[in-house]
């Protein structure tokens, strides 16, 4: 018996002519980005208000909704997942035929023939290369080469919520962009992995100065990664983002990279002073073991040589009592370590200068003097992490 087209069609029990459609399981940007917003929804949603900067654990949420609702493409792409009108009111611009045809900048369309296909409409101006290299540097990551990524920034938010680290202003990209360190820009957390930024010569009217030039490799939370400039993304941290510091653990093991190897090409990058105190003051001269941790890129005598004249060293000439040379050391974290090894030690007081402007010291401590120089000492050896200060008894106890 002959059959036609449709008992053919009909009698496929093995869905040998059934159409199936190849799904594509790779996430793009824009699914990142929708994720992102989602965590702001459920927030919302659990919460009953939008995240506040009061919070350190609702600060990466809040800044990444500021950000969200400062870039109108995002908005555009993000307004329909907006349940609880955080975004605000979006314009959706919406296109007709005349609209493109009376857009026709290149007058390809018109009967008349024009130069305007000269004119560089769209060509980037002075002073936006920065924001343009920023975006479009970037490009997304495979789900199985973002893993790794993925749990160390789940890491930082666990370590952000519990204390651990903190979210603080950022200036100097030259001293503070630093490979292995993370960064909140625009409300979400990257990693920079690498800088490749190599000191270059800039020739000035003013005159010639050396400052650091190149590129980074920055991973973003929200599974993209950026070959940007070094000063892009310095920039853009800057404008709208905040330095996450290091936790004890990290911050010991960049110092350790090379803190006792030093090399015949390393570079000093300072010196780590103690100073103490010549102030007349009662209520500073009557203080035992009051003492400055500080660092200084220039030699200390030259540092301290208008001491009395800055709050920095209390208003008063101060006595040189040890100094550290540094080679090839991230001194800042060292610095930032031992301030924060004695913070339950440091001085609290109020300075006004002559202007009646109030000024609070950060870097004075009251400990004694051989506490110091055993912390030194664990830091040198490797063992600092072990231990913490004890400030009721005034001695470093393990943890």
């Amino acid at each position: 018996m002959a059959k036609n087209l449709d008992d053919i069609f009909n009698d496929d029990d093995f869905g040998l002519l059934e159409s199936q459609q190849k799904q594509s399981f790779v996430r793009t940007d824009e699914d990142r980005l929708i994720d992102s917003f989602e965590e702001i929804n459920h927030f919302f949603e659990k919460n009953k208000r939008e995240p506040s900067t009061s919070s350190m654990s609702e600060y990466t949420l809040s800044a990444r909704l500021k950000g969200f609702k400062a870039n109108e493409r995002n908005k555009s792409i993000l307004k329909a997942f907006d349940r609880f009108n955080l975004l605000g009111k979006v314009e959706l611009k919406i296109e007709t035929l005349d609209d493109i045809l009376g857009d026709a900048d290149l007058g390809l369309l018109n009967d008349e023939g024009d130069s305007s296909i000269f004119e560089f409409k769209y060509t980037p101006k002075e002073g936006s290369r920065e924001s343009a290299d920023y975006i479009a540097q970037r490009k997304a990551i495979s789900d199985k080469d973002f893993q790794k990524y993925e749990q160390m920034f789940k890491q930082v938010h666990k370590e952000l919520k519990e204390g651990k680290r903190k979210l603080l202003n950022f200036t100097n990209a030259e001293d503070n962009l630093i490979e292995g360190n993370f960064y909140l820009v625009d409300g979400l957390l990257c990693y920079l992995e690498v800088s490749k930024a190599e000191k270059v010569i800039k020739e000035n009217k003013s005159g010639d100065r050396v400052r650091l030039e190149g590129r980074t490799v920055t991973v973003f939370e929200n599974g993209t990664i950026s070959n940007m400039l070094f000063r892009s993304l310095g920039k853009a941290i800057q404008k709208n983002g905040k330095i996450v510091t290091n936790t004890d653990e990290g911050m010991y093991n960049q110092l350790q990279e090379n803190f006792n190897s030093v090399r015949e090409e390393d570079v000093q990058s300072g010196w780590i002073y103690i100073l103490k105190s010549k102030s007349e003051r009662p209520e500073i001269k009557n203080l035992e073991n009051l003492y400055k941790i500080g660092f200084s890129k220039y030699p200390v005598q030259e540092r301290i040589k208008n001491a009395s004249k800055e709050a920095t060293y209390l208003f008063a000439d101060v006595e040189v009592i040890a100094s550290y040379n540094c080679y090839s050391l991230n001194v800042n974290s060292f610095e930032s370590f031992l301030h924060r090894f004695f913070a339950e030690a440091c001085l609290d007081i109020d300075l006004y200068d002559k202007s009646g402007n109030r000024y609070i010291p950060r870097e004075w401590f009251v400990i004694p003097l051989n506490i110091i120089d055993e912390v030194i000492q664990l830091l040198l050896n490797g063992n600092i992490v072990n231990y913490k200060y004890d400030v009721a008894n005034r001695k470093v106890v393990l943890k």
